[in-house]
């Protein structure tokens, strides 16, 4: 044995200094006694530092394996062994080695301190009793029992009064949460490296040159060589496979698209949804006649820029008109223009007789209207006289930018702009015209005309010179502005007396219409058995002129009134005595929508009637009744000539000329109730419904065919009309009227303006498809119609062959009926042991 070394020596014979002594003892005391919280009252907790090296060991790495919801961890003892044996001291679990080792469990329990409560990331607990309060908290309440089921009253009482009333909680330094702040300031400053470089290209003069030559070919003996050589075999097997893949993706698809292009069809098709709203413009408000009206009729002026005509009626129940007719005489009946230029003051008023609901300019001469009054009589306006002033506003100041408003202090008359009133130049007959409300005009085609009977021809003025008109007095009347000639000549002298003196300003471009004119024919659409007749609110017909000439045929006519000097609506009487040629082979059917949300597919020819010999018309070709209100919007497509789309009710419904089975497309039931609507002038997939809260519904067929792209909020109150207008490619507006009298002027953005490359053909391949579906399901209600048939027959052999039978079959069927029971009762008997299955006598002898 080593003998043992001398106390207060080292080992290697030195004395050890006193000092270093007592530090020796201080260190052995710590590690035997651990720091705990007694102080704070857990002594059952001892705080400890883990490093990352030991959390890695034991898996408690922090904010992987300790969340917030579960912060602590068991740890076995025999790992934290196997630690001190691996380790030894440099354990982090070292200095607790003594309470570890007395630790009655398997188990320690060790806890993630993540405010720092006990000064260290960590904190074991070192007794079971410890852990099991950790796992199970327990709270408890304790009060006076004499305060047990008392009440309790709340009172209000004055701070200030009563002293002590208030309690003040102040903030003060908590010792746990002390964190050291540790600020550092610094500073940067980066310089970036310049340098200044130049060159320059000789410039010479570009010559053209050119040369020939012939390509080299390998001789017989190099092909041989080289169709023997490894290389290129080889080099040949490699390539193979790669061009092979390159053929195939060429056959697939083009390489040589431009994908930047077809980025931007892309992005012209669908867009941003940020950029597919409409946008305010500006708005028009009539601030001189602030009396209640609402705009009924909206037109854009065909040829210049930024002029729309709106027509107003007074916000009156029929009732209530009757009772304020007095006042009513006195308010005038007005269709003003309104311009881009100037969004106070209206360019032209023109008056009428009664308030008008709606208006059309003239295609061929824009500078004639006319218009349908409330009290059924339809009014002509020509002002031409004020082209030029109407015309000044298109070079006058800059077309794109958008006029300075305003403010309402300003907006006084101006003194050196007088109010423009045009009277109108001639109204028709009140006899002889509608009773009731016009709600509906059209000008006819320039390309045709019709006689008395209906019969089409061509036109012989080649202008528009008739009108079509419906009215809520279930009729629907022709007319024509030309001089007609009387049946019964008038004397010189009656002539003389008739003459009547005209005011200076009214034009006399219609003077042999006012106050005589008379339709041509008129139509009723009959409800068939009853007396009563449909009350038409809406019509289509045949409009060429929107679909194929357009603007160069208006420019065309200015032309010719320019170098002629005169306006061919002076000389109407010329164009009645061409020879008519009849139209072979031209539709003269149309489209109509009833108050009672009905869409009627009629003929306007009239027919005789073969008992009394009378002019009557026909039938209706087709009935429909989808839309649960009134029909406010009957209209053509402007990309396909047999698409008709229908607005009414709570519904709209897209019809195809010549399907007579029902529609292609019938929307649901809306939020709110449809007023108005357009389809798009650019998009044939694209159309416009105003509803009655303001809102406009934006349909996209390509996108969504059951509910609207789109809907945004326009104004508070109730849309009256729609009209959009095209001015260029890049800017296209809509004008929106409400109840209140506003109109306001959108601007339509991008991706609703411009169509994609093939919009038009998927459109025309959508309906052909609902035509195949409709065809398909009819034929489907024919075989089930037929099937049903086919079931009620044998239904009905089934029942003559039962009361058919004969009396042998009869007898037959009661034979096995009783057979079958007998056998029944055998057995029950059998069951219940009241007969035994050894019985020799039969069972008809037992009984």
């Amino acid at each position: 044995m080593a003998p043992k070394p001398q106390q207060g020596k080292s080992s290697g014979g030195r004395k050890v200094p006193k000092t270093v002594r007592n530090k020796e003892t201080l260190s052995v005391s710590e590690e035997a006694e651990p720091m705990n919280m007694e102080s704070m009252g857990h002594p059952e907790i001892y705080p400890l530092v883990l490093t990352t090296k030991t959390q890695g060991i034991f898996n408690c790495r922090v904010k992987e394996d300790f969340t917030d919801e579960q912060p602590y961890k068991l740890i076995k003892k025999q790992d934290i062994f196997a630690d001190f044996h691996k380790r030894g001291a440099i354990s982090d679990f070292h200095p607790f080695k003594k309470i570890i080792q007395e630790y009655p469990g398997d188990e320690l329990l060790l806890v993630y301190d993540k405010d720092f409560k006990y000064g260290f990331n960590f904190y074991l607990i070192g007794t079971e009793e410890g852990k099991e309060n950790y796992f199970n908290i327990t709270y408890m309440i304790s009060r006076k029992r004499s305060e047990f089921g008392a009440p309790i009253k709340f009172s209000d009482q004055n701070a200030s009064s009563v002293k002590d009333a208030y309690m003040e909680c102040t903030a003060y330094p908590d010792k746990n949460f002390t964190l050291m702040k540790l600020e550092k300031d610094v500073g940067m400053q980066a310089v970036p490296h310049v340098k200044d470089t130049s060159t320059q290209t000789r410039w010479t003069y570009p010559q053209n040159a050119t040369m020939q030559y012939y390509p080299r070919e390998f001789l017989e003996e190099e092909k041989e060589i080289l169709g023997q050589s490894k290389a290129v075999t080889d080099f040949l097997n490699n390539v193979s496979i790669s061009v092979e893949i390159a053929l195939q993706q060429n056959e697939i698809m083009n390489t040589f698209t431009d994908d930047w292009k077809c980025l931007a069809e892309d992005e012209g098709t669908f867009g941003d949804k940020s950029d597919a709203h409409l946008k305010e413009y500006q708005s028009f408000t009539d601030l001189h006649n602030l009396s209640e009206k609402m705009i009924t009729c909206v037109s854009w002026h065909p040829d210049i820029y930024g002029l729309i005509a709106v027509s107003v009626a007074v916000r009156l129940s029929f009732e209530d008109r009757v009772y304020f007719s007095g006042k009513l005489l006195l308010q005038p009946s007005l269709i003003l223009f309104w311009s881009f230029s100037d969004p106070i003051h209206p360019q032209l008023m023109l008056e009428g007789p009664d308030d008008i609901f709606c208006f059309k300019f003239c295609p061929t001469n824009p500078n004639i209207i006319a218009g349908g009054c409330i009290n059924g009589q339809i009014v002509m306006w020509d002002i031409t006289a004020h082209a030029d002033r109407i015309e000044h506003i298109k070079t006058g100041g800059t077309r794109s930018k958008k006029p300075i408003l305003k403010p309402m202090f300003l907006l006084e008359p101006d003194s050196n702009k007088e109010a423009m009133y045009i009277r109108h130049c001639a109204v028709s007959s009140i006899e002889n015209g509608h009773k009731k409300v016009i709600t509906d005009i059209h000008w006819l085609s320039d390309t045709f005309e019709i006689n008395r009977m209906g019969s089409v021809f061509e036109n012989r003025s080649e202008i528009c010179c008739q009108l079509v008109t419906c009215s809520a007095d279930c009729t629907i009347c022709f007319w024509d502005i030309r001089p007609q000639k009387s049946s019964i000549p008038q004397p010189a002298e009656k002539k003389k007396e008739e003459i009547v003196e005209i005011p200076f300003d009214i034009p006399t471009t219609f003077l042999h219409l006012d106050l005589s004119w008379k339709p041509l024919f008129k139509i009723t659409l009959s409800k068939g058995e009853t007396s009563l007749d449909h009350c038409p609110t809406k019509i289509s017909v045949c409009e060429d002129y929107l679909l194929s000439k357009a603007k160069d045929k208006l420019l065309a006519q200015n032309k010719i009134v320019e170098a002629e000097e005169m306006n061919p609506y002076q000389n109407l009487e010329s164009g009645l005595t061409n020879i008519l040629r009849p139209i072979d082979d031209f539709c003269t059917k149309f489209f109509v929508g009833t108050e009672e949300g009905e869409v009627i597919y009629t003929d306007w020819k009239l027919e005789r009637d073969p008992e009394t010999g009378r002019l009557m018309t026909k039938k209706p070709v087709n009935l429909c009744t989808v839309h649960d209100g009134a029909v406010h919007t009957v209209q053509r497509s402007p990309f396909y000539k047999d698409i008709i789309l229908t607005i009414g009710g709570w519904n709209m419904a897209i019809w195809k000329e010549g399907v007579m089975t029902g529609p292609l497309l019938q929307s649901c039931c809306a939020p709110k109730k449809y007023t108005s609507g357009h389809w798009s002038l650019t998009r044939p997939s694209v159309f416009y419904i105003g509803r009655e809260d303001g809102y406009i519904d934006i349909w996209d067929l390509l996108e969504k065919t059951h509910e609207p792209a789109q809907s945004q909020n326009i104004c508070i109150t109730m849309i009256t009309s729609i009209k959009p207008w095209t001015f260029s490619a890049k800017q296209q507006f809509i004008a929106v009227a409400d109840y209140y009298g506003t109109l306001h002027i959108l601007e339509i953005p991008w991706t609703l303006s411009r169509p994609s490359a093939n919009e038009a053909s998927s459109v025309s391949h959508y309906f052909e498809r609902e035509v195949r579906h409709l065809e398909y399901v009819e034929q489907r209600k024919k075989i089930r119609e037929q099937e049903k048939k086919e079931m009620e027959l044998e239904t009905e052999k089934k029942k003559v062959k039962t009361y058919q039978k004969s009396k042998e079959q009869i007898e037959a069927e009661l034979q096995m009926d009783y057979e079958s029971y007998l056998e029944l009762e055998k057995t029950t008997l059998l069951h219940l042991g009241l007969i035994k299955v050894t019985d020799t006598m039969s069972f008809m002898d037992l009984i």
